[in-house]
């Protein structure tokens, strides 16, 4: 495997925690094996790598995106990656806030449904 890899999956695995990447790469096959190379050298192994700005940074502006393109099924895991990351609730909060200014209400609460969901199951205190 190439550096940017292995760079990757040492950043993958701080951000979103062992449990999860084994249980990904037990899922992984043939079929997927390219897909999963790509994300692991371009977001984990270039974009999340970078030293450009911090991980809670970067979980904060994820959550944003994903929600203002309402792309929530990766809501949960991001949020379960702020453990990792240090984003704080007030954080997620305030992320959620510009979705609903800038990308719209729905979407904003949608995801903010999702955070009290994935938060509760964490045994975070809302």
């Amino acid at each position: 495997m190439s550096d940017k890899y292995e760079t990757g999956m040492k950043t993958r695995r701080k951000v979103l925690g062992d449990a999860h990447v084994d249980k990904a790469e037990a899922a992984k096959t043939d079929f997927d094996q390219p897909f999963q190379t790509l994300i692991t050298e371009g977001a984990w192994g270039t974009v999340w790598s970078s030293d450009s700005i911090t991980h809670r940074e970067r979980s904060m502006l994820t959550l944003a995106l994903l929600a203002a393109t309402g792309n929530f099924e990766e809501i949960p895991m991001h949020i379960r990656a702020t453990a990792n990351t240090g984003a704080s609730k007030t954080d997620v909060m305030e992320a959620f806030q510009h979705v609903a200014i800038y990308a719209g209400v729905p979407k904003a609460n949608h995801a903010l449904k999702l955070a009290k969901q994935t938060y509760k199951e964490m045994g975070v205190d809302l």
